[in-house]
């Protein structure tokens, strides 16, 4: 079973997401986008991003980010400084400066424990317990950071960093 690890606050600059966007109509059979990604690494679809230079704060991992807007949106790819020109065939979205929440769950990748509601629910309630709050229409997003997530412990666990948008000072204000 997963479980939460480590839960702390951190600042991150505007940066600029730089992928593709889905969709819900772009959902795999098993309902989420593993479809996608699995595409991804057979078709080479990082090696173009992996190529610029990457957000340092963000250690080069690769990021699957969800909001809820007038859709539910998706994105797979990497996090870079703001203004950073994306390749062809690559959309961006610019995400401003701010806090996020931060939870590492640690569990087996292969089973799916580590995705979906139970994990999304289990990081809200340690994010309230610490006291913060999540912004409006925040972002979500699931950081694999080599090696937590790519080096598989004793047991074949990993670490999965699930992370969202938190209200700073200057939102609270208003």
């Amino acid at each position: 079973m997963a479980e939460i690890i480590k839960v702390y606050r951190e600042s991150l600059p505007s940066l600029r997401l730089i992928g593709k966007r889905y969709t819900d109509r772009d959902r795999g059979a098993d309902g989420g986008f593993s479809n996608k990604w699995r595409e991804w690494f057979h078709q080479g679809c990082f090696k173009p991003l992996e190529a610029l230079a990457s957000l340092p704060e963000n250690e080069g991992a690769y990021v699957g980010c969800m909001r809820c807007g007038e859709e539910f949106e998706y994105w797979i790819g990497l996090f870079f400084p703001a203004g950073t020109s994306a390749p062809d065939g690559y959309a961006y979205v610019d995400i401003p400066a701010g806090d996020v929440g931060t939870c590492w769950i640690h569990g087996r990748e292969d089973t799916g424990e580590l995705y979906g509601e139970k994990p999304h629910n289990m990081c809200m309630s340690r994010i309230k317990e610490a006291g913060w709050q999540v912004a409006r229409n925040p972002w979500f997003f699931e950081r694999y950071n080599c090696p937590r997530f790519t080096t598989p412990d004793v047991e074949g666990k990993v670490v999965l960093d699930y992370c969202v948008s938190l209200r700073g000072e200057q939102q609270l204000a208003r």
